[in-house]
């Protein structure tokens, strides 16, 4: 029965419009549903009416009809309830669905990718990048490496050289007499020639030149 009346569904039709056909026909049974439970309501009234004016059969008929419309509004409950789980199994499947097919993709990105660089590829530029790392330290070296006259010196001779001309100095300063003052520095010097020469000038021009 509910087969025949929501027709069988098409074999090509996606998750999506499935999803739309079910929800039109939920809300296609709600709203039947809402018809029921007024006529069922409006019986119940009848009945009502009937009883008070003391007319027993006609609200037996009256409460008769409220029960096939009750049978009616729960035979749609069920129906509601069948769409509902259909839904919640659909929307599960359409996301596991899109979970795997995105996995998929993944996978063949991965698989193009590992396809343009395989490790032969990866060893052989590691090889080549370590053989021109070597090749550059060699030409480094190369480039350091004394030339011509300055080849030829021998590095301890230089160091004994060294020591001696350190020696003679310190000897040197060894030998200066103690006494000796070390020399104002030539600004100092400077400043008192200035000074001796602004008094003298003072001193002129103050007592005149044939009292000094």
């Amino acid at each position: 029965m509910f087969a025949r009346m929501f027709g069988k569904p098409k074999q090509e039709a996606n998750a999506v419009t499935t999803l739309d056909k079910l929800n039109e026909t939920l809300e296609m049974l709600e709203k039947k549903e809402k018809v029921l439970l007024k006529k069922a309501g409006a019986e119940v009234e009848k009945a009502k009416e009937f009883t008070r004016a003391k007319n027993k059969r006609a609200a037996i008929q009256c409460l008769k009809r409220k029960r096939l419309y009750e049978q009616q509004i729960e035979q749609l409950g069920n129906f509601q309830l069948r769409i509902h789980d259909q839904m919640i199994m659909l929307e599960g499947a359409k996301a596991t669905t899109e979970t795997v097919d995105a996995l998929r993709t993944g996978a063949q990105a991965m698989k193009a990718m590992q396809k343009a660089v395989n490790i032969d590829d990866v060893d052989k530029t590691m090889d080549e990048i370590n053989e021109q790392t070597e090749n550059m330290k060699q030409i480094q070296e190369a480039l350091s490496t004394p030339i011509g006259a300055a080849a030829d010196f021998d590095e301890d001779e230089l160091e004994a050289e060294l020591e001696e001309l350190e020696g003679a100095e310190l000897e040197e300063q060894l030998l200066q007499p103690a006494t000796t003052a070390p020399a104002a520095p030539l600004h100092l010097r400077k400043m008192n020639s200035l000074h001796c020469r602004l008094k003298w000038h003072f001193k002129v021009s103050t007592l005149g030149w044939k009292n000094l």
